[in-house]
């Protein structure tokens, strides 16, 4: 991955490089001296989004030309949930219609509002009652914000306090979760749950996230809960004891039926001790990050989508167009991204759903160089999406303009969807979904009609200071199970969950 323009957004400085802003998480040329310290002993949370780049600051969306001039390939709503195959469904009446998407994210965005609206008019999507402009119908979807502790609204564009650079993070982070969990299932209603967290100063966020994890499940206020944040595994000092109170929202979202998502993060198999840090220490063997690596989780990983952006109907390999990474796998629709998170847990040990695997899949449930008890222990990811940012959605955000953006941020709400739609289906909350999942990926028949096998690309972005993994057959900690054909997988989950 070359260092051109790419910056970290937990640093959160801006470039201009060729007309382009971009940012980025920490990638392996990033050095140490670019982000900022906190106390020992803290483990704090970022958000799993990483390459933002500006393509027009128009209020209509860019062609897909302006991408391709600048050596990506970026997807609208359209050609996006085809590249899925979501078309069947949207065809049969299924978009998420009366179910309710959570998504968590710490400040929100004080443009939200009208971003959301510029989206939607831009693409020509379902108008939500709740976005700037429109006036309700009892039949239109929802769109909510809940400030369950209080949150502080970021500044619109990135300014140079590192706080106030945070929050703009989130800010992006809130565009690509709210519009993107909308494009994906456009009859869902969505509460945008807000938290007051600083991840400056030595403020731990993860108990203000975990408080509104508990709050949407206590007062029944989703079907779906989406997060798109991560911390090391092994930031956390005291281990699994340190997660005993923070996963007690888990557990009740579990009892309650909430399905709980959460993406794997975005430095492939490496992660860091304390982010952000000055001179920050890397955890020196291959590892996973929290709360994705939870059993209780529904763990979404990253590919390039490398499927047609102009064709809006069905799903079309394109080997053609940029990026290179899909210019170099011919005939693959879907590979590996370098930066997904993946590999094993050195908390949880192997939960038994995960004895259930694809033909040929190779969980090894152990990390090079990690503490014990390391040997069958939990596998990330459990499924994968489009993540990378040379494959990337379009997003909105008002100061900002029309932009691209990679992480696993993007996947994770785009899997909110899906399950919503699948909930749609049933007619009930589907709730704790991994077992049906990989249910699914056992049975041969089922798995090759409802899921893409990556098997191509690997996740060692720190490599070979920290060995990366590589995508194969069946299941494997770069890509899980694979990426979903939305037609088929939706209504075979509903009858996995149901025991079929």
């Amino acid at each position: 991955m070359k260092n051109r323009g790419w910056l970290s957004l937990a640093a959160m400085t801006c470039l201009v490089v060729s007309g382009a802003v971009l940012l980025s998480v920490r990638n392996r040329n990033a050095t140490q001296s670019a982000v900022k310290s906190i106390p020992s002993g803290q483990s704090v949370f970022v958000p799993a989004v990483t390459e933002i780049q500006l393509i027009s600051k128009t209020t209509s969306p860019p062609p897909v030309t302006a991408c391709f001039a600048a050596g990506i390939r970026c997807f609208t709503p359209q050609s996006m949930t085809a590249g899925y195959n979501f078309g069947p469904l949207y065809a049969s009446g299924f978009n998420g219609k009366g179910k309710t998407i959570a998504i968590i994210d710490a400040f929100g965005s004080p443009t939200i509002a009208d971003d959301l609206h510029t989206f939607d008019v831009g693409f020509g999507l379902q108008p939500m009652c709740g976005e700037t402009g429109v006036t309700c119908t009892p039949d239109m979807p929802t769109f909510s914000i809940l400030e369950v502790q209080g949150s502080p609204t970021p500044p619109p564009q990135p300014p140079k306090s590192s706080n106030s650079q945070n929050r703009f993070g989130w800010a992006v982070e809130t565009s690509l979760d709210v519009e993107w969990a909308h494009a994906t299932a456009p009859g869902a209603n969505i509460i945008l749950v807000t938290t007051p967290t600083a991840e400056t100063l030595g403020v731990q966020g993860f108990p203000q996230i975990m408080s509104a994890v508990q709050y949407v499940a206590d007062h029944h206020l989703a079907d779906v809960i989406s997060m798109s944040l991560a911390a090391g595994e092994g930031s956390f000092k005291s281990g699994t004891a340190a997660l005993q109170n923070l996963r007690t929202a888990l557990i009740d979202a579990q009892a309650q039926g909430v399905t709980v998502l959460a993406a794997t993060g975005d430095n492939g198999s490496a992660n860091f001790l304390k982010e952000p840090v000055k001179n920050p220490a890397i955890i020196p063997y291959p590892s996973v990050e929290w709360p994705a690596s939870d059993p209780l989780v529904t763990a979404v990983g990253g590919t390039y989508h490398c499927t047609d952006p102009t064709n809006n109907t069905s799903p079309v390999t394109d080997s053609t167009d940029p990026p290179i990474q899909c210019q170099s796998h011919p005939g693959q629709p879907e590979v590996g991204w370098i930066a997904g998170g993946g590999g094993y847990s050195i908390l949880f040990s192997r939960p038994d759903y995960q004895n259930n695997l694809p033909a040929g899949s190779s969980f090894v449930g152990s990390s090079i160089g990690a503490p014990g008890p390391n040997a069958n222990m939990r596998g990330v990811p459990d499924v994968a999406y489009q993540a990378s940012g040379r494959t990337a959605p379009l997003i909105y955000v008002g100061a900002f303009g029309w932009s691209t953006v990679g992480g696993t941020s993007c996947s994770t709400p785009q899997w909110a969807g899906l399950v919503a739609i699948a909930d749609q289906i049933a007619g009930t909350r589907l709730g704790f979904i991994n077992p049906a999942l990989y249910k699914i990926g056992s049975d041969s028949s089922r798995y090759a009609a409802d899921f893409f096998d990556v098997t191509q690309g690997t996740n060692g972005l720190f490599a070979p200071t920290i060995p990366g993994y590589f995508a194969s057959q069946g299941w494997d900690a770069v890509t899980g199970l694979g990426t979903p054909n939305a037609a088929n997988l939706a209504p075979d989950l509903v009858a996995a969950v149901q025991g079929h």
